[in-house]
């Protein structure tokens, strides 16, 4: 059954409101949703990307949508218009892609679902900001050039902030909230595969309350 969305949309820098990190969770199995959830929510940290790259990604958005009001999920690795629509029934209130296209923006527009689109070139900068987003998701941020890539783009675009995500850690997190472009960053550090197959929640707890205090640490 269709999770019903809020009837207000977020705007898309609320994500960022809620603390430094957003974790990017891939689960496998659906039941592990709601204890990892739970989990991340008891270390402090309410917003939740849960990506579909896996088949239980959808389910799992599903069940803490409905079963956790109180959390903000959701869904990422948004490769078209099919995915949104789908993630937005389930009860996903924003989406993340990893790159950027009109098709997917026009169709997260049309589902008042806000989205993190996925930059990794100036050019796809300037084409996101064409159809008014302008709180990009820089992906894969290590790969393509990190902390100097956005110390560059900092002059040319002033109007835009960042939330940097792949391949960055626990120890890297504060250096990137350190610029002032970056409002906060994704991580799949908070949720290892192992702590998440042993049921480990406690773990999880604790990274997550760990990521509380980064933001003052760089």
């Amino acid at each position: 059954m269709a999770v019903t969305p809020a009837s207000t949309p977020m705007n898309p820098l609320d994500i960022a409101s809620h603390g430094p990190v957003i974790p990017v969770i891939v689960i496998d199995r659906v039941e592990d949703a709601l204890p990892l959830a739970e989990a991340l929510l008891a270390g402090g940290v309410k917003v939740l990307e849960v990506t579909l790259r896996t088949a239980a990604g959808l389910p799992a958005i599903e069940t803490i949508a409905r079963h956790l009001p109180e959390a903000v999920v959701g869904v990422g690795t948004v490769l078209n218009a099919d995915d949104a629509r789908r993630a937005s029934e389930a009860g996903a209130r924003f989406a993340v892609s990893p790159g950027y296209t009109s098709a997917v923006g026009s169709a997260c527009k049309g589902l008042n679902l806000p989205l993190l689109p996925g930059v990794a070139t100036s050019s796809e900068i300037m084409a996101a900001l064409a159809d008014g987003f302008s709180f990009l998701k820089l992906f894969p941020a290590e790969a393509v050039g990190g902390i100097p890539l956005l110390k560059s783009w900092a002059s040319p675009f002033g109007q835009v902030s960042f939330c940097p995500t792949g391949g960055i850690t626990n120890a890297t997190a504060p250096n990137y909230l350190a610029l002032p472009n970056v409002r906060c960053v994704g991580g799949s550090w908070l949720t290892p595969t192992d702590a998440v197959r042993a049921g480990d929640w406690t773990r999880i707890t604790e990274l997550a309350r760990a990521t509380q205090a980064l933001r003052n640490a760089g």
